[in-house]
């Protein structure tokens, strides 16, 4: 094969490992999202309630987890028959779902790597056609893809991966997403969020006056609208452009006993207030419910404000307090927003002077040793610093540079035994040589 084709056909398994790797793995530190997602596919298709949750829970696992893995399996070049033919069959469906999104918009952003990087719908069925190229070429040439491990070895890389990205969906599941790319990470200001900056776009409207003139009726615009001649009809002002929205567009907070709105009232609240949130009371879980009476205690003890957000009618929250003895008031807030704010159902948010704080899934929630102090005197009150560096050297540590490792392990092993024969040989000549000149001599 000419040494260019061979590199370039290399290059194109970079670009297409690399992106299903990135990928998998935000789709795997946010499985919740990844099933938010697969329902609004569902939803836009007719087939809401068709699945029940545990089923696109579980192919949200499956999806991240088979984009992931097929990335490293590629980039490591192992079954290359196999795992090209499997990565062309995953690209041919993407690329057509992408299709469907770019002609008929159901959907204004495809989920492809999840809050990390929003495309539009033209944008990701263009990056698919490129993938899918990829994905043809390769699987037209797989053995031009250069292995960086032997075939005795590749077990290792494809159960511990596999094991790797399950283990990462099941910790965010049971904690929050390793990384948060929404609006409402800690340390973001909820009112900043809400507002846009001098330099956005604004809506576009056009407005259409309908006239007639000897029994002729057309429609006009201010560009070219006709003398006095014509009667006027009608009119009507039609949107031709949407403008930039803030990050945080849909966030407000009624109070459900009287009615009354009071999201500036909490987000303009200087002291600290705690916000329960729970997209549906139905689903959430009540195994800590100790806890977060507790808390709310804590609470009315130190004159901090203490809400619950749900967007669930009055039968379930009735049903809630039964069961929980609940006495914190609670708020209406839409359903989307809540789950947005943090994938967890019931999630803790602590607020700031409209900062969040912190971030709490219902399986971390203060104990009692963290809720001695008040806030205002206590790490827990102040925003965590970046964890980010530190999550990034964990994934290093525990994934990378073990199959780094390996790598570097086996393909010096590969290339001793590829030496070995060359030194047997020199070895044996080199014994040869005196008998050789003593048969010469005599």
């Amino acid at each position: 094969m000419n040494s260019l084709l061979r590199i370039f056909l290399n290059l194109c398994r970079l670009v297409l490992s690399v992106t299903l790797i990135l990928s998998g793995f935000v789709k795997a530190i946010d499985p919740r999202g990844t099933q938010y997602k697969i329902q609004d596919y569902l939803t836009a298709l007719g087939l809401e309630g068709l699945l029940p949750d545990w089923t696109t829970l579980s192919l949200s696992v499956a999806l991240s987890a088979a984009e992931f893995c097929l990335g490293i399996f590629l980039l490591f070049a192992m079954h290359r028959r196999m795992v090209t033919k499997l990565t062309v069959a995953l690209m041919v469906v993407m690329t057509l779902i992408s299709l469907w999104l770019w002609i008929a918009n159901p959907i204004s952003d495809c989920g492809c790597f999840g809050d990390a990087l929003v495309l539009s719908n033209g944008q990701t069925f263009a990056k698919n056609i490129v993938l899918l190229t990829c994905a043809v070429l390769l699987c037209r040439w797989p053995l031009s893809m250069v292995r960086l491990i032997s075939r005795t070895n590749q077990w290792i890389v494809i159960n511990y991966t596999l094991l790797f990205i399950i283990a990462v969906s099941l910790w965010c599941l049971y904690d929050t997403p390793l990384f948060d790319f929404r609006p409402y990470h800690e340390g973001a200001d909820i009112r900043a969020g809400m507002e846009l900056p001098d330099s956005a776009a604004q809506p576009q409207f056009e407005t259409k006056f309908i006239l007639e003139k000897d029994g002729e009726r057309r429609t006009f615009t201010l560009e070219d609208y006709p003398d006095s001649t014509w009667t006027f009809i009608d009119s009507e002002t039609v949107q031709i452009s949407e403008g930039d929205q803030p990050p945080i567009h849909d966030f407000s907070i009624t109070r459900i006993d009287d009615g009354e709105d009071i999201t500036e009232e909490v987000i303009g609240d200087t002291g600290y207030t705690f916000l329960l949130i729970s997209p549906t009371l139905e689903n959430a879980s009540d195994s800590d419910f100790g806890q977060i009476d507790q808390i709310y205690e804590y609470c009315e003890d130190n004159g901090y404000a203490f809400y619950c957000l749900t967007s669930s009618g009055a039968p379930a929250i009735e049903r809630w307090r039964d069961l929980t003895g609940a006495e914190y008031p609670f708020c209406s807030t839409d359903g989307t927003t809540l789950k947005t704010i943090i994938r967890s159902n019931p999630g803790l948010l602590l607020l700031h002077n409209g900062v969040v704080v912190r971030k709490w899934s219902h399986n971390f929630l203060p104990d009692a040793a963290q809720l001695t102090d008040r806030l205002e005197e206590s790490e827990m009150g102040k925003v965590p610093p970046s964890a980010a560096p530190r999550k990034i050297a964990a994934i290093l540590m525990w994934f990378a540079l073990p199959l780094l490792a390996l790598t570097i392990a086996d393909r010096l092993w590969a290339w001793t035994r590829m030496l070995t024969p060359k030194k047997r040989r020199q070895k044996s000549d080199k014994s040869d040589k005196p008998d050789k000149l003593e048969k010469e001599n005599n």
